[in-house]
């Protein structure tokens, strides 16, 4: 009996010695908090559980607010660590009003695409609009704006069921990245599918907003119109502005809600589009830690498998039949650039 008391007190000193140990010896991986603002297209991302057990994997915790790309510059930055907006106007737009940051760094792309419904494009198809490449869906914007300037109706494109004109609903350009990048893409078009700058911006102002003045109400975040574009359907939203990676990423997000309008969503690639760079933006040495981890495999093969976002090289061929989604370029090439940051500047405060 004596021998079994020994035991125990010796298990029970072995059990507390592992206790303290692992309490005061063995090193703990302490956590490094960063705030930011975040571009609401993104927040699907930081919100997956793999991308917070990679960070903290890597000493890191993040949290965010949600702004537009532009807003985002505008806010105040006390206490925040990092940006993460969606181009590179966003990028010029800080350094023209604080400088050049601590670090930059393209995380990720998506093309800016429209977004739209079967009944709508197979009307768009019929009338010439629209063109069917093997099931790529293309569109010249030239021609979409003079559709709308024209004030063609959805009768005239044989919906009656539809109210209204064609138009192109998108969120504001002085507010969020995907209306900013659509203004830039249209005045592009306007020109002559040429790149717009300060020299020949003028030219074409004046028609341009008389395109965003048909739109209407528009909203500030890429991701409540795309919720919006979801939940109201083709009456309310018959073509939006987005992101090709919103698409993808609700196909892995909600399988269930896609399997019942994954034949009816359709996506249109213009032609020429531009290209949505995803730049982190590190305010302080604590935000800088992640834009390691965020250029890292982990981060770089979540963002895509999972959520949509091209990474590697830009425009590089992809497997894009992991999503299930019908009408995905491989390879996104005609691409044009963006205006520079004062062109913006000019096309914004027009469009105020």
């Amino acid at each position: 009996m004596k021998s079994k008391h020994i035991g125990l007190i010796l298990l029970l000193l072995t059990i507390g010695g592992i206790a303290v140990y692992s309490l005061l010896i063995v090193p703990k991986t302490k956590l490094t908090s960063i705030d930011g603002y975040l571009g609401g297209e993104k927040i699907g991302l930081f919100e997956d559980e793999k991308f917070a057990k990679i960070m903290k994997k890597n000493g890191l915790e993040v949290t965010y607010s949600k702004a537009g790309s532009l807003d985002m510059v505008r806010s105040s930055h006390e206490g925040r660590n990092y940006l993460f907006p969606s181009s590179q106007t966003a990028l010029d737009y800080y350094i023209s009003q604080h400088g050049k940051p601590l670090q930059s760094e393209i995380i990720f792309n998506t093309p800016i695409v429209l977004y739209t419904w079967s009944m709508v494009s197979d009307a768009l198809i019929k009338d010439g609009l629209v063109k069917d490449n093997n099931g790529i869906l293309t569109v010249d914007m030239l021609e979409m704006v003079k559709y709308i300037e024209q004030d063609t109706s959805w009768k005239d494109l044989g919906l009656p069921e539809l109210y209204g004109n064609l138009s192109i609903q998108t969120t504001h350009p002085a507010k969020s990245n995907s209306g900013n990048m659509f203004a830039g893409l249209l005045a592009n078009s306007l020109i002559g599918g040429e790149v717009v700058n300060e020299s020949t911006v003028g030219s074409i102002l004046p028609r341009l907003k008389r395109v965003f003045e048909k739109i209407g109400y528009m909203e500030s975040s890429s991701a409540d119109l795309f919720s919006q574009f979801l939940k109201t359907g083709v009456g309310a939203k018959p073509i939006i502005v987005g992101y090709e990676s919103q698409l993808l990423e609700f196909s892995k997000e909600r399988p269930e809600s896609f399997e019942k309008v994954k034949d009816k969503i359709k996506i249109i690639y213009p032609t020429p589009t531009v290209w949505s760079s995803h730049i982190y933006i590190a305010l302080t040495d604590e935000g800088k830690r992640a834009t390691e981890v965020l250029m890292g495999e982990d981060i770089q093969r979540l963002a895509w498998e999972e959520h949509g976002y091209r990474t590697g090289v830009a425009g590089g061929e992809q497997d894009t039949s992991i999503f299930g989604v019908s009408g995905v370029e491989k390879s996104v090439t005609r691409i044009i650039p963006m205006p520079d940051y004062k062109t913006m500047e000019k096309i914004i405060n027009t469009l105020q």
